[in-house]
C-alpha cells in the first residue's frame, strides 16, 4: 500500500509546487517580501543568501506571488556557469522576444527597449529574479551592472533579486562585480531553522496533505531536525 492512503494524506505534502497561499510564512519569509519591496521602490539590488534547502527559491516566490500582476512583472532566471549570452536567452524568453541573433549588443539593445516598454507603455514595473546567482561567472556580474543601466543610471528601471549560496556575497568583492555591488542595497541571510521552526514546518505541510494528527512524536521530530541540518528541503 501506498504511504499516502495509509497515513489518509490527500496530497503529497512536501510538493516543490506549492501554492504560494499556502507556503508557510516564517519571520524570515516576511523579512525577504519586505526587501523585494524595498528594492523594487528604490530600484536597487538585493542578495537572499543560504545554504542549499535553505528556502531562498520558495521565499522569493512567495515575495513575487504577493506583487499585483498588472503592475509587476517578475522576471525568473536561473543562473548557469556560461556567459552572459546564456543569461540573455533565457531573459529574452521571460520578456517574450524572439531573435535569431547571438550578438551581445543587439541582444542588450532589444533587452533594454523592452523593459523601457515595460515602464513607460505598460506602465508595469520588471523585476529581475536570478536564482542559482553563485553559479555566474565573474565577468556576467559587470555586463548586469551594464543591462541595468538606464539613462545614465537615473532610471531605476530594473531592480534585480540575486539569489544564491553563501558565496555570492564573496563574488561581488571581485573588481569586476564592484559596480554592481556597489548597487546592493538589501540583504537577507537564510539559515538553519531551529528543532520548534522545523516542528512547525512538518506539522504544517501534514496538515496541508489532510493529516490532522501528525504521526511523529518528539524523538521522531528531533531526528528529522538533526538528519536534515535545519534545511527545510532537507526535511
Amino acid at each position: 500500500m501506498s504511504y499516502r492512503p495509509f497515513f489518509g494524506l490527500t496530497r503529497e505534502p512536501f510538493s516543490a509546487d506549492l501554492e504560494t497561499s499556502a507556503i508557510l510564512q516564517t519571520d524570515e519569509l516576511l523579512a525577504i517580501g519586505q526587501r523585494v519591496e524595498y528594492v523594487i521602490r528604490i530600484g536597487g539590488i538585493a542578495l537572499v543568501t543560504g545554504e542549499v534547502g535553505a528556502g531562498k527559491s520558495t521565499s522569493l516566490r512567495w515575495a513575487a506571488g504577493q506583487l499585483h500582476p498588472s503592475r509587476y512583472k517578475p522576471l525568473w532566471i536561473t543562473a548557469t556557469a556560461g556567459s552572459i549570452l546564456e543569461v540573455y536567452r533565457q531573459l529574452l524568453a521571460e520578456l517574450d522576444i524572439n531573435t535569431v541573433s547571438s550578438s551581445r549588443a543587439v541582444l542588450t539593445r532589444l533587452i533594454r527597449q523592452q523593459i523601457q516598454a515595460l515602464v513607460s507603455t505598460k506602465k508595469q514595473q520588471p523585476l529581475l529574479i536570478i536564482d542559482e546567482a553563485s553559479l555566474l561567472r565573474l565577468d556576467v556580474f559587470a555586463e548586469l551592472h551594464t543591462l541595468t543601466q538606464f539613462e545614465g543610471d537615473s532610471k531605476p528601471w530594473l531592480p534585480v533579486i540575486l539569489a544564491g549560496q553563501n558565496n555570492l556575497a564573496d563574488n561581488l568583492l571581485y573588481r569586476t562585480a564592484i559596480p554592481l555591488a556597489s548597487r546592493v542595497v538589501a540583504r537577507a541571510h537564510l539559515k538553519a531553522v531551529n528543532r520548534e521552526r522545523m516542528e512547525l514546518y512538518v506539522n504544517h505541510h501534514l496538515a496541508l496533505a489532510g493529516l490532522k494528527n501528525s504521526p511523529f512524536d518528539e524523538q521522531a521530530l528531533t531526528a528529522v531536525h538533526q538528519g536534515s541540518g535545519g534545511l527545510f528541503r532537507k526535511a
